[in-house]
């Protein structure tokens, strides 16, 4: 479990994706958060947040390769459709 921090992950990832011109890598997040926590986020609370995000339409997260996940902020001009939308 990460310290306590002032400020949720969430808007955390937010800021940290938006310094990236919106476009960022899994593993770059992981060591940014790092940076700005002071501590490693586990896997499942960096999977929560990014999913609440997701859910909320801020973010869009896909797969690269295996390990490997592209997180990128969605502007006002952007729109992502869910799965068997169309």
């Amino acid at each position: 479990m990460a310290p306590w921090n002032a400020m949720p992950m969430t808007n955390l990832i937010v800021d940290i994706v938006k310094k990236r011109r919106g476009v960022i890598l899994d593993d770059e997040l992981i060591r940014a958060l790092k940076k700005e926590l002071g501590a490693e986020p586990s896997e499942a609370e960096l999977n929560e947040a990014l999913l609440v995000l997701e859910i909320n339409g801020l973010v869009h997260v896909s797969q690269i390769t295996k390990t490997k996940r592209r997180i990128e902020v969605i502007t006002e001009a952007e729109t992502f459709l869910a799965v068997d939308e169309d």
